[in-house]
């Protein structure tokens, strides 16, 4: 990741981020996956990301100011939280979720999480970034008694799962 994009361009500026598909691809395991550590992002990756490629872009994503790495003592794994600016990349994530299953294949349980946050529109997306930020940055959510997000989008994805199989 470039220290200063090749122009002033805002476009340019986020594209130079995030425009990388496996830049992407980390970001949502982390953010919706809920996977922090390198093997869990690994073993888990739907899209079978390789762990060079993994290893450059959780490099890139440190560097690039949207994850931080904790360093782990000998024999303990490095944990990757998400920054403030990892967490208002949600709006984004939301609008390419939404655009991939109007144009492009996609199945049901793997695009159920797109469809709930683009019908739940910015409260929903509200809701996510301050659960992300209680978790990754430590602060407490605004609203404690309200439903947890992730466990919104956990539940209607594990219902489509369900009606799948």
């Amino acid at each position: 990741m470039r220290d200063k994009p090749r122009s002033g361009c805002a476009v340019n500026a986020a594209v130079e981020a995030l425009g990388d598909q496996w830049s992407l691809i980390v970001l949502r395991d982390v953010m919706f996956g809920g996977r922090r550590h390198f093997r869990e992002l690994l073993s888990h990756s739907e899209e079978g990301i390789a762990s060079n490629i993994l290893s450059s872009r959780l490099k890139a994503l440190v560097a690039g100011g949207l994850l931080t790495q904790e360093q782990a003592g000998r024999g303990r794994r490095a944990t990757y939280s998400l920054t403030e600016a990892g967490i208002q990349t949600v709006p984004i994530m939301v609008a390419l979720g939404s655009w991939g299953m109007r144009h492009r294949p996609t199945t049901p349980e793997l695009s159920v999480r797109a469809r709930l946050l683009e019908d739940g529109g910015p409260h929903l997306w509200e809701d996510v970034m301050d659960e992300l930020r209680e978790v990754h940055l430590g602060i407490p959510r605004p609203k404690p008694n309200h439903p947890r997000a992730s466990e919104i989008l956990q539940a209607a994805y594990e219902q489509a799962l369900a009606e799948a199989h």
